[in-house]
């Protein structure tokens, strides 16, 4: 029986590390650009045709 209280409460530590570890990455900032991820895949081919364009610009 003493087993399980061990159990709870250590389960009950990590349940508060990580909702600690969540609440302090939301202070910080972690989530808040949401709207570039979403738009990152529409301009990655215009970023690699530029670097391609400036590649062969110099060479010439």
């Amino acid at each position: 029986m003493s087993v399980l209280f061990i159990l709870i409460s250590a389960s009950l530590i990590i349940a508060i590390g990580f909702l600690v570890a969540f609440i302090w990455s939301v202070k910080s900032g972690q989530y808040d650009d949401d709207y570039t991820p979403s738009v990152r895949m529409l301009f990655d081919d215009e970023l690699t045709a530029n670097k391609t364009e400036i590649k062969k610009s110099i060479k010439d």
